[in-house]
C-alpha cells in the first residue's frame, strides 16, 4: 500500500520574488495526515491560511497565485512541482512574503530542500484523481485535455515564433511512470523576453529577474551565457509549470495531459472544468487492483523515500 508523505524536519530557504524582487524567507513544516498543502502568510498579523484547490488560484497572469479577497501568495508552481514529483501530500508552507522565492528559475532547489528534510511516510493511504473520461478546454488555437490512460503522461507543445524556438523542439512527451522527473523536467527554467521584462518593468514586476533565475531572449538569441540546460528547455519547462499548476488539485493524477500553448490561466480552467464534470474521474486508493501495478506506481511515486533511482546522482 502507498502512503501518504510528509517531511520529518522543517526546514528554510531564503531567495527573491521573481515579480515583486522582495527578499522572502520560505519555511517548510511537517504535517499531519489528511493535512493537504496548505500556505500560511507569517508576515500577516492574522497569519491566514490558504489549503491548494483549483479553486483556490485567484490570478494566473504570468505564474499562478492562490489566496483569497484578503492575502495572496504568487508564483505557487514550481514549489508545487517539487512537491508533487517527490509525493508530499502533507505540508505546511510558510512564507514572510507575497511571492514565493524564485530561486533559480526551475525546482530543483525546491527538491533540494524537500529532500534536505528527510521525506516520511505515514499511516494513511495516499488518493489519485483517476480521469475516467476526456475533459478539454479550447481557447482559441490553444487547448489542454485530460484523458484516461493507466498511468500519467505529459504532452506538451509550445508554438513562439522566435528564432531560438526550433520547431523540432517544441513537443515533449513524457510517461512519468517510466522516466525520471528529477533528471527530465527538474532543472528546466522560466524563461521571457527581453523587450517583456522590460515592459513588465515598467509596470512594477519582474523586479526580481535576472540571467540567474531564468532563460532571457532578445529578438534573436538566447542571453544567457551558459545557453540552454536542455536543448528543448522551453517546452520542458511548460511541462515543469503544469505538473505544479495541477497538483493544486490537491493529488495526484492518473491519467494523460496534453496541452497546445497551455499556460497557467488554460491550466487551471482544465482543473476547474474537470470538478464540474464529476463523472469523468474518481478517487481510488492506490491498493485499487484496477489502478496500476504495484511495481510501476513504485517507482513513479518513489515510494522507497528515494527521488529516483536514475535522478539521485543530480541532487547530492
Amino acid at each position: 500500500m502507498v502512503l501518504q508523505r510528509t517531511i520529518k524536519n522543517v526546514v528554510s530557504s531564503v531567495g527573491v520574488g521573481l515579480h515583486t524582487g522582495e527578499k522572502v524567507t520560505l519555511t517548510l513544516n511537517p504535517a499531519q495526515e489528511e493535512h493537504g498543502i496548505i500556505f500560511e502568510r507569517t508576515d500577516i498579523e492574522t497569519r491566514p491560511r490558504i489549503r491548494v484547490n483549483a479553486l483556490a488560484v485567484k490570478e494566473t497572469n504570468l505564474c499562478s497565485t492562490i489566496g483569497d479577497d484578503n492575502f495572496s501568495i504568487a508564483t505557487v508552481e514550481h514549489l508545487m512541482s517539487a512537491l508533487s514529483a517527490t509525493g508530499i501530500d502533507n505540508i505546511l508552507i510558510q512564507l514572510n512574503g507575497s511571492e514565493i522565492p524564485i530561486m533559480d528559475g526551475s525546482s530543483i532547489p525546491f527538491i533540494h530542500l524537500i529532500k534536505s528534510a528527510i521525506i516520511v511516510e505515514q499511516k494513511k493511504a495516499k488518493e489519485f484523481v483517476v480521469i475516467t473520461d476526456v475533459v478539454e478546454i479550447i481557447d482559441g488555437d490553444k487547448f489542454a485535455r485530460f484523458e484516461p490512460h493507466n498511468g500519467f503522461i505529459v504532452d506538451f507543445t509550445i508554438d513562439f515564433p522566435h528564432p531560438a524556438f526550433k520547431e523540432e523542439e517544441s513537443n515533449v512527451s513524457i510517461d512519468f511512470f517510466k522516466e525520471s522527473y528529477i533528471d527530465e523536467i527538474s532543472r528546466a527554467r522560466t524563461f521571457g523576453f527581453m523587450q517583456e521584462v522590460e515592459f513588465l518593468r515598467s509596470n512594477g514586476l519582474a523586479r526580481g529577474g535576472s540571467l540567474e533565475n531564468a532563460i532571457v531572449l532578445d529578438d534573436y538569441k538566447i542571453l544567457n551565457e551558459e545557453g540552454l540546460r536542455y536543448k528543448d528547455e522551453f517546452v520542458r519547462h511548460k511541462i515543469l509549470d503544469a505538473i505544479g499548476d495541477l497538483y493544486i488539485l490537491g493529488n495526484p493524477i492518473i491519467g494523460k495531459f496534453t496541452a497546445y500553448k497551455s499556460g497557467h490561466d488554460l491550466n487551471n480552467r482544465l482543473l476547474r472544468l474537470l470538478i464540474e464534470k464529476k463523472d469523468a474521474w474518481e478517487v481510488k486508493g492506490i491498493n485499487a487492483p484496477d489502478l496500476i501495478s504495484n511495481s510501476n506506481l513504485s517507482s513513479y511515486l518513489h515510494v522507497n523515500n528515494e527521488l529516483t533511482k536514475k535522478g539521485q546522482n543530480n541532487i547530492q
